[in-house]
């Protein structure tokens, strides 16, 4: 049976599996009621299971059990983590990612598996994501026999701020298979942007960077009606805040985007009272190395120039979070080629432009060639320029994607195998000649 027509059969347990994860969602890198599902999920199946140790993690490895083309280099010469020209021994093998825990959102979509978890909620899809490489064990158990290389399953928590990536390539993830993989893909779903069902694609740069900054402003306190006894931090404060977009529209270029917003603006207690201090964090987005490096070094200075205008000093703790997501075009175009055989060209979507969303995905991407394929999860019907957004207390995925997502998880690990050995050159003949003393 055709992969995606057998991806279908499983629809009804895919459902059942997500709205499973959708009760009891986790936040963070501890997720063990995750973890039991998603084991009890690969239960049975014929994968070498290891979990991590600082973290919920699960790495499962299929080993293929169709014979290699060869024993020799897989995959491309030079490629990350080994040198150029370097001997490459080993079958082939590729990473698939699902990432699993959710977020601290009060839900408030109504859908019939509203999260049981007060203040919780899988508001970013996760739930989806780890449904549907759930699902994709199942369809490449089915077909170990025809695979001339290793899977590598990566169930990761702690997405959501907490790098969960960085713990799992720590713990050796990218080398489960006793090599390093060839190549890696992850997906990820969204509740507005695309029509129901639209594949997403771009090679390059396809998320931005995120970088955290939180700025304490120290003054002194004293009586509202007196500021000049005091030290006023709240209007320096104020002034950071606009002085921070206007530097971004003055001094980096406008078709290299900066994107930042202040999401924490606190100080004081009572009207009448100059507070000692004041706090502003804020999420930083950029699109290039460039950007990043000089956002580092511009924000510090404007902040404390600021300060010390006021007469006030100011703590700047800038802090550099998930880099920038780079998708191979070689890698992005085998998936594309992938998603128009399953599902026909009309499903897939090649952004112009970036996403300002970021992902630890990007640690992977850093280290070994792959892509990042979005799909979209609008409720049929629904307009996606006005559905809300992943991470909205009211942001709705449809289940109807879930047999399609499995289905292309599976086939982009069949298909890769198959062209990585294909592409491998033929072992060496053993050499009867005697051994030079």
């Amino acid at each position: 049976m055709p992969i995606a027509a057998d991806a279908k059969e499983m629809q009804g347990d895919l459902a059942r599996f997500r709205h499973a994860l959708h009760w009891e969602p986790e936040i963070g890198l501890d997720l063990p009621r995750t973890q039991e599902k998603v084991l009890k999920a690969l239960d049975g199946l014929p994968y070498e299971i290891t979990l991590g140790k600082d973290t919920t993690s699960v790495t499962a490895v299929l080993r293929g059990g169709a014979p290699g083309g060869a024993d020799g280099a897989a995959g491309r010469a030079g490629g990350a983590g080994r040198a150029a020209g370097a001997a490459w021994t080993g079958r082939p093998a590729v990473l698939l990612r699902a990432d699993m825990d959710g977020l601290p959102v009060q839900e408030k979509t109504g859908v019939d598996y509203t999260s049981r978890i007060d203040g919780a909620m899988h508001a970013c899809g996760h739930d989806l994501h780890t449904s549907m490489l759930a699902g994709a064990a199942t369809l490449l158990a089915e077909r170990q026999h025809q695979l001339p290389g290793d899977v590598v399953l990566m169930f990761q928590p702690g997405e959501e701020g907490f790098d969960g990536a960085s713990y799992m390539i720590r713990e050796g993830v990218l080398d489960a298979p006793g090599r390093r993989v060839d190549a890696a893909y992850g997906m990820h779903v969204f509740s507005s942007l695309e029509p129901h069902g639209m594949f997403c694609t771009k090679p390059g740069v396809m998320l931005s960077a995120s970088d955290g900054l939180v700025v304490t402003v120290l003054g002194a306190g004293g009586h509202g009606s007196a500021p000049h006894s005091a030290k006023d931090p709240v209007t320096a404060a104020a002034e950071m805040v606009t002085a921070l977009q206007v530097m971004v529209t003055r001094q980096f270029n406008m078709f290299d985007p900066v994107v930042l917003s202040v999401g924490v603006l606190h100080a004081g207690t009572k009207r009448n009272v100059i507070p000692e201090t004041a706090r502003i964090e804020a999420t930083i987005r950029t699109f290039s190395e460039e950007s990043r490096q000089k956002m580092s070094d511009s924000v510090p200075r404007l902040l404390k120039g600021i300060a010390a205008a006021h007469g006030l000093e100011v703590d700047v703790d800038y802090q550099q979070e998930y880099p920038l997501t780079v998708t191979d075009e070689d890698e992005t175009h085998t998936a594309e080629k992938v998603i128009s055989g399953l599902f026909g060209d009309s499903r897939l979507s090649r952004w112009a432009t970036p996403l300002s969303g970021s992902e630890d995905f990007s640690r992977v991407l850093a280290e070994v060639p792959g892509t990042f394929v979005g799909l979209s999860a609008v409720p049929q019907g629904v307009d996606p320029s006005v559905s809300p957004f992943n991470h909205s207390p009211y942001a709705t995925f449809d289940d109807g994607v879930l047999a399609d997502g499995a289905a292309l998880y599976a086939e982009l690990a069949i298909s890769r195998l198959a062209a990585l050995d294909a592409a491998a050159p033929a072992a060496p003949a053993a050499s009867s000649a005697p051994a030079a003393s």
